[in-house]
């Protein structure tokens, strides 16, 4: 009973985030309501709150795995491996809409994709989310290495590697906003993150290093 109410729960939030997404990308962010939200998925409008705490959760439900998912493959990460070695392993496994090349997909992408950057609020919360990412992954290397947590250097290296994150969201998106989408745009980002990484490993490549 406990596994059906939660895939029950995870269908309710599901449902409420597409047709929120689909009314974002029609009409913009800050133009649709919760109230129009609610009444395109035909919930109440409380119903969406106690899924989505904030309208901008809306958007960015998934990023708590996300957050989850990077941790653990740092945490995870085999012998002789490097936090920056499985940091980028993650991050260029990482594909979703990039990954279909249907028309249908890709117009999904674009319009989404401008749909956040034409919002003041979504980016303002992508950069919190962010800085939430640097500072666990922060916390993490800091307990690895036995360090104190007001050392500098966990947070230095996490800021690093996060900001490589980040700087190939803005790549990207402005390819895809200029409508320059197809596999020559995910050939172009994983070779940006090669030459990003590379440019990382001269001082963080042995950095945490999982003894072998």
């Amino acid at each position: 009973m406990t596994g059906l109410r939660e895939r029950k729960k995870e269908q309710t939030r599901r449902h409420i985030a597409e047709n929120a997404r689909r009314l974002f990308s029609e009409r913009g962010f800050e133009r649709v309501t919760i109230a129009e939200v609610a009444q395109a998925a035909d919930v109440a409008v409380q119903t969406v709150f106690n899924y989505f705490p904030t309208k901008e959760d809306l958007v960015y439900w998934r990023l708590t795995s996300f957050e989850e998912d990077l941790l653990a493959a740092v945490r995870e990460r085999g012998p002789g491996v490097s936090a920056i070695e499985a940091f980028q392993t993650f991050l260029l496994a990482q594909e979703g809409l990039l990954g279909k090349h249907d028309p249908e997909a890709r117009a999904e992408l674009t319009s989404f994709t401008r749909m956040i950057i034409e919002s003041p609020a979504l980016l303002g919360r992508e950069r919190q989310i962010f800085a939430g990412y640097t500072a666990a992954l922060a916390r993490l290397l800091a307990e690895e290495t036995g360090v104190p947590a007001d050392d500098v250097r966990p947070h230095v290296a996490a800021a690093a590697m996060v900001g490589v994150h980040r700087a190939l969201i803005d790549y990207s998106r402005a390819r895809i906003a200029a409508g320059d989408l197809g596999p020559r745009l995910t050939r172009d980002i994983r070779a940006q993150a090669g030459r990003a990484f590379a440019l990382l490993a001269g001082e963080l490549g042995d950095y945490a290093r999982m003894p072998t």
